[in-house]
């Protein structure tokens, strides 16, 4: 792969950061009665292990955990760390140990310093804060990490969507091993036919029952009728997993509508888009958020869209970025149908739960014949 020119702007090697130190500590019940758990997991969640970042030459203790509210992307496993957070709002992302790190953390260090993007636009992309030398989540040894915003920090109970945009997730420059791959994939979930696919999502229920998150691998191949729906879901009032109630789309007008809604964020990063000739975000995600317990008693959800994951950046040399352009137009277009036709389209799909891959969940009942002109 040939290393695009932002690539020049590469942070400093990881091995030239001052290494942070990482105690790791037991989670016993004592922590989780001091209330350092997550407050609005289910009882039964897996509760992360706690550690204690103690920063050279300095005596603030920061402490990191697993955060509760990844939907999509890389976990900890089979050698590899996953991410953390702190208290403060941050969020450190450990760099990919191939050429993927490497423009990733080239991407942050020259867009944070990049002139031409404006400043309405670099809202919509996770504050960067620089580099550590952590030490893994998985005990597998230190690692670099990318120092960001947290971008659900908060909130208290935060409903979350990842949506990878754009019909073809590779590269043209990427090995063409790589490139068979992501392609089988994109032809295999809703990627190829939509311009964008669901990678993960979580919706806030209750205090009772916490959060609900349907099983990643299953809702990458929801069909155009599917991602509709749970397009609806995340803006309902009602359980996602009961199996007599269709989505009522209680906070669509809300969350996706209104002079700040995702919406008109949406547009106004298509806005930009539809001229911008910088970079080329390959295999990028529209993460979607808003504080769904907010919305329950009435007040202001803080409803917002980020751009995360840019690993596979090109340079844009010039060239408008249509694949991103248009999975962004297509995500685009079911929002607002929803929000101009909240009724019609429902149909019933079989989502998997993550506490229980048997269990069917009713999202709709209505049969749908009408087809989308993306």
């Amino acid at each position: 792969m040939h290393a695009p020119d932002f690539l020049k702007h590469k942070p400093l090697d990881p091995d030239s950061i001052q290494p942070q130190f990482l105690f790791p500590l037991n989670w016993t019940r004592s922590l989780l009665d001091r209330g350092t758990h997550p407050v609005h997991s289910p009882p039964s969640a897996f509760q992360p292990p706690l550690c204690l970042l103690f920063e050279e030459l300095s005596a603030h203790i920061i402490m990191l955990k697993v955060p509760d509210h990844q939907v999509a992307g890389h976990q900890a496993g089979n050698g590899h760390p996953g991410p953390l957070i702190d208290d403060s709002g941050r969020f450190y992302k450990p760099l990919q140990d191939d050429d993927r790190g490497a423009i990733e953390a080239a991407f942050y260090t020259s867009f944070s310093s990049n002139t031409r993007v404006p400043d309405h636009i670099r809202r919509f992309f996770p504050v960067f804060y620089g580099t550590k030398l952590l030490e893994a989540s998985d005990g597998s040894g230190q690692w670099p990490h990318l120092v960001l915003e947290d971008v659900v920090s908060g909130l208290s109970h935060p409903s979350v969507m990842d949506v990878k945009i754009g019909s073809r997730t590779w590269y043209p420059e990427a090995s063409e091993d790589y490139i068979q791959r992501c392609f089988m994939k994109d032809r295999k979930t809703s990627s190829l036919d939509l311009g964008f696919r669901i990678s993960g999502l979580q919706l806030y229920e209750s205090e009772e029952s916490g959060l609900w998150k349907p099983d990643r691998k299953f809702v990458q191949h929801l069909s155009a009728d599917e991602v509709r729906v749970v397009l609806k879901k995340f803006v309902s009032s009602n359980s996602p997993i009961d199996p007599n109630l269709n989505p009522d789309c209680s906070f669509a007008s809300s969350v996706y509508g209104g002079s700040s809604g995702i919406l008109a964020q949406l547009l106004e990063l298509k806005s930009w888009f539809e001229d911008q000739t910088i970079y080329h975000l390959n295999s990028c995600s529209v993460l979607m958020v808003y504080d769904k317990k907010k919305e329950l008693k009435g007040e202001s959800s803080d409803a917002k869209v980020k751009l995360i994951d840019f690993a596979h950046v090109t340079e844009g040399n010039g060239i408008i970025d249509h694949n991103f352009v248009g999975g962004l137009c297509s995500l685009i277009k079911f929002i607002s149908d929803i929000l101009t036709s909240p009724d019609e389209c429902t149909t019933k799909v079989c989502l998997q739960n993550s506490d229980n891959n048997n269990q069917e969940i009713l999202t709709g009942s209505n049969e749908c014949t009408t087809k989308l002109s993306l």
